[in-house]
């Protein structure tokens, strides 16, 4: 059998083939994604789940000219595939390679740069608009998983794309997951349309005898178009979507492509809004992940003939801790209630809802709705812990001030991946959180130096009255000089106390005052100085609000320059809190510097790259300490 993929350039040459070949091309595409994702990792089941509703969208639209726009990006591994990154396809996810998420630098046939959910809706409105505006005629296609759907601004999105009745086609691919399995009142409507896949092809039927009675036709269709009208909330599979004003067709296979074809083919070309109901299975081609969908749903590397994943030796991650915490502090304080937004394996919270499931709730990739549902427990007398990506919790940033920062309400965000996150890339780094939420009055925001500080700040938060934010990296701590001794830290681990930051080494030259995540690797940069010759304090700030003013004052007295560090937005973080604090004490000529993320937004790859790439490693903390005490002036970054 020849290989068909290799043939395949753009969507041009897929076109070009016969309609009978398009499962084989769908086969070979789904082995690519075996073979390359089991090597580097990346998002797997939903992918494969996809792959034939991508063959037949290429296949019936004109694409570049039609419009594709993809909602959280990781269904499109084929479409990229199809689309000129066959031959990069290996390099997905790593330094310098292709991105794991529709990327509009990439390719044309990207339209945006998407890695949140429930969002291709609403852009692809904003494009059917601007072709109305301009006259011009080419077709737009959102796809959105029903796990995405519940999102607000989705529905946001479907409620004016059926007010404005523009010729807009949005594609519900629908495997009853998302990440983790969909809940919801909308996912159980959904799965009840499954069981009900004859509705449209038994109303036209109806439609097309009804005409055909002589001279009482017309009005019995009538007729029987007001009676559907007073039945559709019990019977219509679609009703909800025909009530926003679209026109809805399905359920279909979305594993035949000969069907996909016959049916995208003829909704393509009917007026105004339409939706389309796809039913897929995630993980669709390999068995094992057919079986197992949360588990496939992202992957480290794995053996594709086995199904284990490649196992190195690693230690407990900050993820792994904040449940195991989670779980003890639940069973110490009954009324700690633990939310996440479809995230239960990624905030570490699986383990959690098992043993505690009446303290558990998963609120579906409805962050806005997750934290106002949070002010609303905590108003009630509960202590709720929002368990919600750095990246994330944007999403409900209007909810932060409103609903809880205004209501001084006892709030914890644990906001895991903050910083750098790695392969996931340039919509997933968590490094704007100290920025948004320093500003707020009420908030107080820590970050944990390593492990048992990070069980002893959430002890502390359970105890706070007010709103507190937690921000923790992804994985473990990074030391880039594993094999380094670092010097001994003064005193054991000292009691966590509102805006009281902690000395750990004590010098004479300079002081870097490191917040979270940075801490051990300043901890290398003092060691590094030290050898050189230049005494070196190391402070573990804890809080990025409050500041501790008392130490910086003392560092300040003590020193001729300060250095912080953090891994987060250089602009408006904790640095140039920290320089604010800094001037309005007399310094007598102190030099000052901030490092941390520069202005601009970083790509995927491993996030030691990133680091390095972002000059936070502990060797370029060190060179910025040295060049600090060697300039004859004073000067920020």
């Amino acid at each position: 059998m020849s290989n068909l993929l290799s043939s395949i350039n753009d969507p041009k040459d897929l076109r070009v083939l016969s309609q009978e070949s398009l499962p084989q091309v769908a086969q070979e595409i789904r082995q690519m994604i075996i073979d390359k994702v089991s090597k580097t990792g990346g998002h797997f089941a939903g992918p494969l789940g996809a792959v034939d509703l991508v063959v037949a969208l290429h296949y019936v639209f004109n694409t570049p000219e039609d419009q594709l726009v993809w909602d959280v990006g990781y269904q499109a591994y084929a479409h990229k595939i199809l689309t000129g990154r066959r031959d990069r396809f290996g390099t997905l996810r790593q330094w310098g390679g292709i991105s794991g998420f529709p990327h509009r630098e990439e390719s044309p046939y990207d339209l945006f740069t998407i890695g949140h959910g429930g969002t291709s809706i609403s852009t692809a409105l904003g494009l059917v608009r601007a072709r109305d505006h301009q006259g011009k005629s080419q077709k737009v296609v959102a796809v959105i998983g029903d796990g995405s759907l519940p999102e607000g601004m989705a529905l946001e999105g479907l409620n004016h794309a059926g007010h404005l009745k523009s010729d807009l086609l949005v594609i519900l691919n629908d495997n009853k997951m998302a990440i983790a399995p969909s809940v919801g009142a909308l996912t159980h409507y959904f799965n009840r349309i499954i069981t009900d896949p004859l509705y449209n092809r038994v109303r036209k039927e109806v439609e097309k005898v009804m005409c055909r009675v002589p001279r009482f036709g017309f009005r019995l269709l009538r007729a029987a178009k007001r009676l559907e009208e007073s039945l559709k909330n019990l019977l219509v599979p679609g009703f909800i979507f025909e009530e926003l004003g679209f026109r809805y067709f399905g359920p279909v296979d979305g594993h035949d492509i000969p069907t996909l074809i016959k049916t995208l083919r003829k909704v393509k070309n009917l007026p105004g809004p339409k939706l389309l109901h796809v039913v897929t299975v995630k993980g669709k081609g390999y068995p094992l992940a057919e079986e197992n969908q949360w588990k496939f749903h992202g992957v480290t590397p794995f053996d594709p003939a086995t199904g284990e994943f490649i196992k190195k030796p690693a230690p407990e991650t900050f993820t792994q801790r904040f449940g195991k915490t989670m779980i003890r502090l639940a069973g110490e304080e009954p009324r700690i209630v633990a939310i996440t937004a479809a995230m239960p394996d990624g905030t570490g919270l699986v383990e959690f809802s098992q043993k505690c499931p009446a303290q558990f709730y998963d609120v579906a990739m409805c962050e806005q709705h997750g934290v106002a549902f949070a002010a609303g427990l905590a108003r009630g007398g509960m202590r709720p812990f929002a368990a919600i990506y750095s990246t994330f919790l944007q999403r409900g940033y209007d909810q932060v001030i409103h609903d809880v920062c205004i209501q001084n309400l006892p709030v914890v965000f644990a906001m895991d991946r903050a910083g750098l996150v790695g392969d996931d890339g340039i919509t997933h780094h968590g490094v704007f959180d100290i920025v948004y939420l320093s500003g707020l009055p009420r908030m107080v925001l820590m970050a944990p130096k390593d492990l048992d500080e990070l069980e002893g700040m959430l002890s502390f938060a359970l105890r706070h009255p007010g709103p507190i934010g937690l921000r923790y990296p992804r994985g473990s701590m990074v030391r880039f000089h594993p094999e380094m001794n670092l010097p001994p830290l003064s005193g054991e681990f000292a009691p966590i106390e509102l805006g009281r930051s902690e000395r750990l080494t004590s010098g004479s030259e300079v002081a870097i005052l490191a917040l979270g995540s940075m801490v051990y690797p300043a901890l290398e940069a003092a060691c590094l100085l030290d050898r050189q010759g230049i005494s070196t304090t190391v402070v573990n700030a804890r809080f990025a609000k409050p500041l501790d003013a008392e130490m910086i004052a003392s560092l300040a007295r003590e020193h001729r320059a300060i250095l912080t560090v953090e891994e987060g937005a250089l602009r408006g973080g904790f640095g140039m809190a920290v320089l604010e604090v800094l001037e309005g004490i007399r310094t007598n000529g102190l030099r000052c510097r901030a490092l941390g993320i520069p202005d601009r937004f970083f790509e995927h790859g491993k996030r030691e790259i990133l680091l390095e790439q972002a000059g936070l490693t502990s060797q370029s903390i060190a060179e910025g300490a040295r060049e600090l005490l060697e300039r004859s002036s004073v000067y920020v970054r």
